[in-house]
């Protein structure tokens, strides 16, 4: 029989990124709740990635995903909402790719398809972390071996799937469950008003600005996020 009185919680990673994305999490949580990280890995679209998480998650869950996990989480609302407990989006965005973020992650794949795919996540860095951590080599490190672990083929199949991604703007306001969007405020990749339209949206969402943190939040502040996430999780 289980310890655990409350649903499991599901972590979905963002792109090129692991389970070490949410390492720091795993640890803090799972003496409140069995913590899971899904696979989010295989397919070349966000449906048939949801999909394939939902087929290998428990019955319920509480959801948290960070960038393309937060992408994900739209698509797992659509197809099974009734199974989503509660929600938190870290560092994510309700919106489609604009035609200029489109033609970026065509001419990454291209370079990762020419052998470069190292070159491309080691190009990201800068504008993944907050300033203060730009010469942070172990952080930087742990992030481009996280991509490197992935490889290029899964990498290109999940950038091919956030070129094709719909909006979920218009998902927002449907939302039931109680939701935590959490953000750094020197995230370059996904801007303060993204974060703030959807907890604006969101009925009775919450939003947290993490200080001095950038886009990989849950790896630069883990534990603030760790606070954050564990306080959501014992919201009633």
């Amino acid at each position: 029989m289980s310890k655990y009185t409350k649903p499991p919680l599901l972590l979905i990673p963002g792109l090129a990124c692991t389970g070490t994305l949410f390492a720091h999490q795993v640890e803090h949580l799972s003496p409140l709740r069995e913590v899971i990280v899904a696979d989010h890995t295989g397919h070349d679209s966000l449906g048939a990635i949801a999909n394939n998480i939902l087929k290998k998650a428990p019955d319920r869950f509480a959801l948290a995903g960070l960038s393309m996990g937060g992408y994900l989480s739209f698509e797992i609302l659509r197809q099974a909402p009734q199974r989503v407990e509660r929600l938190a989006l870290l560092d994510t965005s309700a919106r489609g790719d604009l035609a200029e973020k489109a033609e970026l992650r065509r001419a990454a794949i291209k370079l990762a398809q020419a052998g470069k795919f190292e070159q491309v996540c080691k190009a990201f860095l800068d504008l993944s972390i907050a300033k203060s951590r730009h010469n942070d080599t172990s952080l930087k490190n742990a992030i481009t071996q996280m991509a490197i672990d992935m490889g290029a083929d899964k990498w290109i199949l999940q950038a091919r799937s956030l070129m094709a991604r719909s909006s979920s703007v218009a998902l927002l306001p449907y939302v039931k469950c109680p939701t935590l969007v959490i953000i750094g405020d020197e995230d370059q990749l996904t801007p303060m008003d993204h974060a703030v339209e959807m907890a604006d949206s969101i009925p009775g969402a919450r939003l947290e600005v993490i200080e001095d943190c950038g886009h990989m939040s849950s790896m630069e502040r883990p534990e603030k996020v760790n606070t954050l996430l564990y306080d959501w999780l014992t919201w009633t």
